[in-house]
């Protein structure tokens, strides 16, 4: 309520509530909701007055109702699936004719990973992220145009409202320690991107090489980990259903222990990106 009385953004304070661990994102809307119609009443227990936050947005999604997934050129079969947050591990999203040729196409065009700055949105070195990383940009290859179309359609999401593939390489002992994807409209750095495309909604992880040990997508907060196979696919979703980031989907890339592990990463975004 004081909070309020000081004209503070009611959208801010939610997000304030969620990031602090203590309440979820629905619970906190429905707390400002009641707030604020017990203060458009003067305290009077009248019926709520409408939210003060927007309608559920459209978002990507993978239908669940069937085992296998059928999309124009494959069958994808559905492994297992979290509801909240959702996380979907797929399997056969990939051949391993494909997953060699997109391995094949970056060769050795390989350099250090690097992530977005909050404070200038540049890209640098952190000692976090210690994989190498490679890009293959939308007409590039078509065995990519294949694969983005064929991620469309699982994702109900047009290929124009995605980053292009970026490959990640793990050698021994490298990692990506936990982080999320989604991009904080709080950061000065993060702002420039969020208006490339909008924000990241959803994240696939394509797992284009075996690995003999370790090497695992980890969820920290939920007790989760995926071990990398050739072929599959790991989804989850960044944020929630009125495009507000999740910070459940905290996640990381644990240690290759034995092998190189390679994947790529597609990020789907609110709007058209570039």
């Amino acid at each position: 309520m004081d909070n309020l009385a000081r004209a503070c953004s009611p959208l801010d304070m939610v997000n304030s509530m969620v990031r602090s661990g203590q309440y979820d994102m629905a619970t906190a809307r429905a707390a400002i909701d009641a707030a604020i119609s017990l203060r458009a009443t003067g305290g009077a227990a009248l019926a709520p007055l409408a939210s003060a936050f927007s309608a559920p947005r459209e978002m990507p999604f993978i239908d669940v109702s069937s085992n296998r997934i059928v999309v124009p050129d494959r069958e994808v079969d559905l492994l297992f699936v979290l509801k909240k947050p959702q996380v979907i591990l797929l399997g056969n999203v990939l051949s391993d004719e494909e997953c060699d040729a997109i391995v094949a196409h970056c060769g050795s065009r390989y350099t250090r990973s690097t992530v977005t700055a909050e404070a200038d949105g540049a890209s640098v070195v952190h000692e976090g992220r210690t994989s190498e990383m490679a890009f293959i940009q939308r007409g590039e290859a078509e065995v990519a145009e294949r694969i983005d179309r064929r991620l469309a359609a699982i994702a109900h999401w047009t290929p124009e409202c995605s980053e292009p593939f970026q490959l990640q390489k793990y050698d021994k002992t490298q990692e990506y320690k936990p982080h999320y994807d989604w991009l904080d409209p709080d950061s000065a750095g993060h702002r420039s991107h969020l208006a490339r495309g909008g924000q990241r909604l959803a994240t696939f992880v394509l797992y284009l090489s075996e690995v003999e040990a370790g090497g695992g997508t980890v969820f920290p907060n939920l007790g989760l980990e995926v071990f990398p196979k050739k072929g599959n696919a790991l989804w989850f979703l960044n944020t929630d259903s009125h495009h507000q980031p999740d910070p459940q989907t905290l996640h990381g890339g644990a240690p290759v222990v034995g092998g190189t592990k390679i994947i790529a990463n597609k990020w789907l975004r609110q709007e058209r990106y570039g």
